[in-house]
């Protein structure tokens, strides 16, 4: 075992082995069956007292008050907290008070699972509790829980609030914040109502391939990998689009799946390299169609979340229930900057992004240097949702083309307070139309452009078995989930976002300690007193340590010798 242990985990291991000493198995293997809730409890006991009495609950231990033959603590479970009531003589009620008096009240800490029946009652302040008969151990905690301190009005102090913290132990922030649980609980309902809408139209859900030997469906970098069996190189999907549109020429009128992609690019306060979307393509139908569609799901959906379809975001009050503003990318540019790029070349959009101070490199065709002013000096405008239309023919290979407009294509995206949450297209379903755009995307792979699409001879082999008119349409679940919970990165929305490597605290042993002269027992008093590496001991004073020393010998009543203090000294060299 690491011996890198604070003095607080050392005394838990110390509670556990005597736990399995008092042959009590702390992590029992036999189910627990709960029968209430705290929140359940809390809501209807005072309505309906009688249904309340007997109850089965497990949970976290959260606080403790032990006063003598009797204790409050503060059981949290998966709903919230209940305040309960244990009596040692209830608990124990033969002649064996060691439930009581060893382990509830010297073994059992913060953080521990413990299950616990008995009756909900009310207290002489009126507080709901919970008269504990009988209690069990499920689960012993061996780290300590941080310590979050709430005061009468509820504001909080000591809080879990370190982001990286938070979000590389999501684990530990939903239990001492459990607050930010009803993030996770409304994206669940975010994706069920979708789902729901879906179905209720008679499309179908279906599953497609991660790994997929051609990254196709979307202009990004992908991640690759190596399948040794087939000694080929593969790619995590960065969408899902190709293999849908397969499933339009097979005959299905309508698919759709919610599933990861994988975009091997920048992370922000908007991007994550892993991310949920929702694709659906649905035959016979257009653009035109589909943003009606969207207007009529987004609303469904938001209903669903908060009742009504408007969310409060940052100072913004969002309207979901359509219809929403139209403009064109042409339109859309000229409103914000002034300038009329619809009829420009190469050269021309790249002065214009010069004149207005956009990066920009020697990759970029019209399509991107287009997406880059309108990204720079549109998007932040969009607040309300906004469907930008009739996208130049550049910037997307895999859209028809448009019915009256030359050099656009059927396309919009809906922006909502400031960034694009969809995509939608009339799909290109002319085979040979679609090869020629694919062999321009090569065109520009060959500039050295990461994002161009790939070839996929498949998918134009399918399109040449006829795909109907079709509508396709891309969500991107976590920036909706951020509207539709008031977030402002994409990391609160989800429950493990990607982080850096964890710095390891550097783990040494009890012979790095004897090496420098310290005896084998006085190496776990140096770890009780919080040395665990050499770097702290030797940081630490030396007279100081030897009178420290000294001070554990008493307070532990240690039988082994106190080392002299030229000994002591000679650590520190």
């Amino acid at each position: 075992m690491s011996i890198a242990l604070s003095e607080q985990e050392i005394i838990r291991r110390e509670s556990l082995q005597q736990l399995r000493d008092l042959g009590i198995n702390p992590y029992p293997a036999e189910a627990f069956d709960v029968t209430a809730f705290a929140q359940d409890i809390i809501d209807n006991f005072e309505s309906n007292p009688d249904t309340y009495q007997h109850v089965v609950l497990a949970g976290r231990i959260m606080t403790r008050r032990i006063m003598g033959s009797a204790s409050f603590a503060e059981l949290q479970d998966s709903t919230g907290r209940i305040q309960v009531y244990l009596k040692r003589d209830d608990i124990c009620p033969g002649e064996d008070k060691t439930l009581y008096n060893t382990v509830f009240k010297k073994l059992l800490d913060i953080g521990d699972y413990i299950g616990v029946k008995g009756y909900v009652f009310l207290t002489q302040t009126g507080e709901i509790s919970v008269h504990v008969q009988e209690m069990v151990l499920l689960s012993k905690a061996l780290k300590p829980l941080p310590v979050v301190k709430r005061d009468e009005e509820g504001n909080i102090h000591d809080g879990f609030t370190d982001p990286e913290l938070r979000y590389r132990q999501r684990y530990v922030d939903l239990t001492v914040n459990p607050e930010f649980k009803q993030i996770f609980m409304k994206r669940s309902k975010v994706i069920s109502s979708m789902r729901d809408y879906f179905n209720s139209e008679g499309w179908m859900e279906v599953e497609t391939p991660i790994l997929q030997p051609v990254h196709g469906g979307a202009a990004a970098r992908p991640f690759t990998t190596h399948h040794n069996t087939l000694d080929m190189q593969l790619y995590l999907r960065i969408a899902n689009e190709l293999y849908l549109k397969r499933l339009i020429v097979a005959g299905f009128d309508g698919v759709y799946e919610f599933g990861k992609m994988f975009r091997n690019e920048g992370m922000d306060r908007t991007h994550n390299p892993e991310f949920t979307s929702v694709e659906i393509y649905v035959a016979y139908k257009d653009y035109i169609w589909m943003m009606a569609m969207v207007e009529a799901c987004l609303e469904h959906v938001t209903r669903a979340v908060h009742g009504i379809p408007v969310v409060q975001v940052g100072d913004n009050e969002i309207n979901f229930e359509g219809p929403y503003t139209k403009l064109s990318m042409y339109d859309s540019i000229l409103k914000y900057t002034g300038i009329d790029v619809s009829a420009m070349d190469e050269a021309g959009l790249r002065k214009v992004c010069a004149d207005l101070s956009i990066d920009i490199d020697a990759t970029m065709g019209k399509g991107k240097l287009i997406d880059e002013i309108f990204s720079a000096k549109v998007e932040a405008n969009l607040i309300q949702p906004t469907y930008i239309t009739d996208y130049p023919i550049e910037m997307t290979p895999l859209a028809k083309k448009h019915r009256s407009k030359n050099g656009l294509v059927e396309r919009f995206e809906l922006f909502v307070n400031g960034k694009e949450i969809a995509n939608a297209y009339s799909e290109l379903n002319d085979p040979i139309d679609q090869r020629q755009r694919l062999e321009e995307q090569l065109i520009l792979a060959g500039r050295g452009d990461e994002e161009a699409m790939a070839m996929d001879d498949d998918f134009l082999r399918a399109l040449e078995y006829g795909m109907p008119p079709t509508s396709g349409l891309g969500i991107g679940i976590d920036r909706l989930v951020m509207l539709m919970t008031n977030q402002h990165t994409i990391q609160e929305v989800l429950f493990f976002p990607q982080m850096r490597p964890e710095k390891k605290a550097k783990v040494v042993t009890a012979d790095d300690f004897i090496k420098i002269g310290v005896p084998a027992e006085w190496v776990p008093v140096l770890n009780k007193m919080g040395f665990n590496t050499i770097e702290d001991l030797k940081a630490a004073n030396p007279n100081k340590v030897f009178n420290d020393l000294g001070g554990m010998r008493k307070k532990l009543k240690l039988d082994i010798t106190m080392p002299a203090k030229e000994v002591v000294m000679a650590w520190f060299e």
